[in-house]
């Protein structure tokens, strides 16, 4: 099985490959009449709005059984899911309240998933934040897109994995874990890279970019999954990152002036993917590739080399620097040892 990690680095340029996602790649459907999702259940985070919103449709259009929408806010996700049900009656919707601003918040979630009678088949992990300037989030004192894009994302599947082995019979298919990536982990400048401790350094708001800061905070998951995916075997879940390019619509940028919203409308306008299409990408991360998307990176609706950093020896050093790092931040719920268990 040839994964992310044993494929050679791409020298494709970051125009490149922006390019080929946007205007060459054509998408890839699901085959409903070879897939299905009948009696399954998905946790969407984030599902009231966007990409994730647009990757729940699809799952249900797939017969899904039971979808959880993860949502900050109760009464955008009830909205949401109204039409949901609308749209796919025989479905189970759900709202789920969950803050990735907070531990607390995320902690509340996994319990109430394990405490869930139905078994969670598929969680596609998608809630983001980019934001313009400097926000630390009080609970934590860490930036804001290093702990919504990149933290409470770990914590959150740490505390996922050993529910969805636990809940899986002999017979099922693994369970699947997706995070919404990006392309421009590929290209993040990565600036502290060499500060020890890192995750300090990339808390300090002098000298602070806000596009740095979120394009690292999707090459961060690159990275945790790099030694993630020594830690999860294949039969139980199967985890990846799947990207779904730059899309119009989305309100990335919901946190600019005015300026800034109607530049990056436009450039949405002139060079993004359609919603629905962006969202494929993650669906397919979740419904193709079996087993051989496991500890993946895809993009376009194919297996993709990591960030070439990772493959370098410095990368490698900065790889297992932030995976201490990050074990050390989620020991208050004990993730090594969790991690361990996944083996037993």
């Amino acid at each position: 099985m040839t994964g992310s990690k044993d494929l050679p680095p791409s020298t494709v340029s970051f125009a490149k490959v922006f390019w080929n996602n946007q205007f060459r790649e054509k998408p890839v459907w699901p085959d409903k009449r070879a897939v299905s999702l009948a009696g399954k259940t998905a946790v969407v985070t984030g599902g009231n709005t966007g990409l994730g919103y647009e990757a729940a449709l699809q799952l249900l259009g797939l017969g899904l059984a039971r979808l959880i929408l993860a949502c900050r806010s109760p009464d955008r996700g009830e909205a949401a899911a109204q039409k949901m049900r609308a749209l796919s009656p025989e479905a189970t919707v759900e709202v789920w309240p969950l803050d990735m601003a907070s531990y607390d918040s995320i902690r509340a979630f996994a319990a109430r998933c394990e405490a869930h009678p139905a078994r969670i088949d598929i969680a596609l992990l998608n809630a983001g934040v980019f934001r313009m300037g400097y926000h630390a989030v009080p609970a934590t004192g860490h930036e804001e897109c290093l702990q919504v894009n990149y933290l409470s994302q770990a914590l959150l599947a740490v505390l996922l994995l050993p529910i969805m082995k636990a809940k899986r019979r002999a017979h099922d298919e693994p369970a699947r874990v997706t995070f919404a990536g990006a392309a421009l982990a590929l290209a993040a400048k990565f600036s502290k890279r060499g500060a020890d401790p890192l995750l300090r350094a990339l808390d300090e708001k002098a000298g602070h970019d806000a596009q740095d800061a979120y394009d690292s905070s999707k090459l961060l998951m690159h990275m945790f999954l790099w030694e993630l995916v020594d830690r999860v075997d294949a039969d139980d879940v199967v985890v990846d990152i799947a990207d779904p390019a730059w899309c119009r619509g989305t309100s990335l940028a919901r946190d600019g002036n005015a300026a800034v919203r109607g530049a990056a409308w436009l450039f949405g306008a002139l060079t993004g993917r359609e919603p629905r299409v962006g969202a494929s990408c993650l669906v397919d991360g979740i419904v193709h590739h079996g087993k051989a998307a496991h500890g993946c990176f895809l993009m376009s609706w194919k297996i993709h080399p990591f960030a070439s950093f990772l493959y370098t020896p410095e990368g490698r050093r900065v790889t297992e620097r932030l995976w201490n790092e990050t074990m050390d931040e989620l020991e208050f719920v004990g993730a090594r040892s969790i991690l361990r268990s996944l083996k037993a």
